[in-house]
């Protein structure tokens, strides 16, 4: 396992640590950078308008299209390191 992954794993148990929940956008960002990182672009439909959690996250995840996945791990702990300073 590369640094980068132990780094990424540590950071997904760093945020179930937090004493405060992030706001909507910050789990948004968090929720497509983890999707980005893991599974590449967004497949799938995109969920239909009445299901605004879902579409919400589908669209966050897919303006990430292209991205590197090793750029999202980082950039995933980088939000995390972030929130944990806060």
């Amino acid at each position: 396992m590369s640094d980068l992954q132990t780094l990424f794993t540590q950071a997904q148990a760093d945020v179930k640590t937090l004493s405060e929940r992030p706001d909507n956008q910050t789990l948004l960002q968090l929720y497509a950078l983890f999707k980005q990182a893991t599974e590449g672009d967004a497949t799938g439909e995109r969920p239909g308008m009445m299901d605004f959690i879902n579409r919400a996250k589908f669209d966050a995840w897919e303006k990430l299209k292209g991205k590197d996945g090793a750029a999202a791990m980082q950039e995933y702990i980088d939000v995390v390191n972030k929130l944990l300073a806060d």
